[in-house]
């Protein structure tokens, strides 16, 4: 058991699926006290379940995490934490004229406003030394992936000031995936999923896409290093180097 996360609280917004519950998994492990946020009573109850049978320090609240008043309710009820860890947003396809001005301005908003407005709220309700860590994203281009791109490009801005804000209290990152089989492809076929992977992995230096438990250790070590902040860390199999 890594002894750093032992005894700390943890609030993993986005907690119920996908990177998130692995993160969820790994912190447990290491003796944490996890805390997930879901938008739905049913996937709070379905991940508390499959969680609570690997550790039994484990909470879950269902609200809407868009909500300011909900978040300003919850986080007045709460100890702090020590720290906050974002999984909003969610992926969108298509170049800025494939897709409406209103597709693209909501990707922004679930992307990028909707953490501002966490980290907002959430600052107060830091134990000392604590973090705030963000979900970005690698990969993708600005013509077949607009609005998730300006998305991603703007919450790299937001950890960069609010590090700059925030320190020498508190830290904050954030942690760059590119495409992994999550729950967020749960619309897909497992043959289509299986496909797509293989697709995307051709453009990958590596040769293959990464899993949910990789990109979950890079939370974890942000957790526990107290001397990085202000960075974007890429977990993404080199797929920005340009490699051909």
């Amino acid at each position: 058991m890594n002894m750093k996360l032992a005894q700390q609280r943890l609030l993993i917004v986005g907690g119920t699926s996908g990177f998130g519950e692995t993160v969820a998994e790994q912190a447990l492990a290491a003796g944490a006290t996890v805390h997930v946020i879901g938008h739905s009573q049913a996937h709070v109850d379905a991940a508390l379940e499959r969680l609570q049978a690997k550790a039994p320090v484990m909470i879950g609240t269902a609200l809407d995490a868009q909500d300011p008043d909900q978040l300003g309710v919850f986080f007045s009820c709460q100890p702090k934490f020590d720290h906050v860890l974002s999984f909003l947003g969610g992926a969108m396809g298509g170049g800025f004229l494939d897709n409406d001005v209103a597709t693209i301005r909501q990707a922004i908003e679930d992307k990028f406003f909707a953490n501002l407005q966490l980290a907002k709220a959430a600052v107060g309700h830091l134990n000392a030394h604590g973090s705030l860590i963000f979900t970005s994203g690698a990969g993708g281009h600005p013509d077949d992936a607009s609005g998730a791109i300006i998305g991603n490009q703007a919450i790299n801005t937001m950890v960069a000031g609010l590090a700059v804000e925030m320190a020498p209290d508190f830290r904050v990152n954030a942690v760059a995936p590119t495409w992994t089989p999550t729950g967020l492809w749960r619309k897909l076929t497992i043959q289509q999923v299986d496909q797509q992977a293989h697709d995307f992995a051709q453009g990958v230096p590596l040769k293959r896409v990464a899993t949910k438990a990789e990109v979950a250790s890079a939370y974890l070590y942000l957790m526990q290093n107290d001397f990085v902040t202000g960075q974007v860390l890429h977990v993404d199999g080199g797929v920005d180097l340009g490699v051909r």
